[in-house]
């Protein structure tokens, strides 16, 4: 799944790692399966307790306080525990705004409630066709709402150390990063990191407006292209 950049209101580039696919089917499955445990716990309950199906009055009980639970399951569960679902939970998966803030009930409620258009009427197919054409990971629902689902899942990869993969001709701008430590460094690239990851633009702005500071320099670009800039210089003035 490709990933997609948006622009904040700081001009602050943020790129969203959209989840595949595969992830979102299988945190998908792990729902169901939730779900039909759920369902099974419940009628073993209902027989050992006696309770007669057959008459409406019990019927209408088993169904507010069995039926209802789980058919506001993903509703309930995306819009009071941050977009996530336990399936989603398990496998790194956020629901998060186009714009990388939180949604708000109403987003997760038009999600939910396209549900039916999406998965139930056509059996996943619907979402699954819009997912992989839309190239922001959006099924119907998610387009009404303005959401995604995005992967929050670490990799370990070489960005999560202080060395940065620079090309040969690579040409510094700020010669100035070496008045930094690579502790000094670690840190602000531990921050970035986690600052992009989360969405937190106002981080990376005070983060920027900070090691600028530090460096007594005035950056001409933004402060998310100024901060990987600054990564980028401090590995070719500090390499052998």
């Amino acid at each position: 799944m490709d990933n997609f950049q948006i622009e904040t209101a700081q001009n602050i580039s943020i790129q969203q790692q959209v989840a595949g696919i595969g992830d979102r089917i299988l945190a998908y499955i792990i729902d169901a399966l939730l779900l039909i445990g759920y369902w099974i716990i419940s009628l073993f309950l209902v027989s050992a307790f006696g309770l007669d199906t057959n008459e409406s009055s019990s019927i209408m009980i088993y169904f507010m306080i069995i039926g209802i639970p789980s058919f506001l399951y993903f509703l309930l569960f995306e819009a009071f525990w941050d977009g996530r679902t336990p399936g989603k939970s398990a496998i790194g998966l956020r629901v998060v705004k186009l714009d990388g803030s939180k949604p708000g009930f109403g987003s997760y409620f038009v999600r939910w409630l396209m549900r039916i258009i999406d998965i139930s009427f056509s059996s996943g197919g619907i979402a699954v066709f819009t997912i992989l054409l839309n190239g922001k990971g959006q099924r119907l629902g998610d387009i009404a709402a303005e959401t995604t689902v995005v992967n929050e899942r670490k990799k370990v990869t070489l960005g999560q150390t202080l060395l940065e993969n620079i090309p040969e001709d690579y040409v510094p701008k700020y010669p100035q990063v070496t008045v930094f430590t690579d502790a000094d460094v670690q840190k602000i690239k531990t921050v970035y990191s986690k600052a992009k990851r989360e969405s937190k633009h106002n981080v990376i702005l005070k983060l920027s407006e900070k090691v600028s500071k530090t460096m007594q320099v005035t950056p001409d670009e933004t402060p998310f292209a100024f901060i990987d800039r600054v990564l980028k210089d401090y590995n070719y003035y500090t390499r052998e």
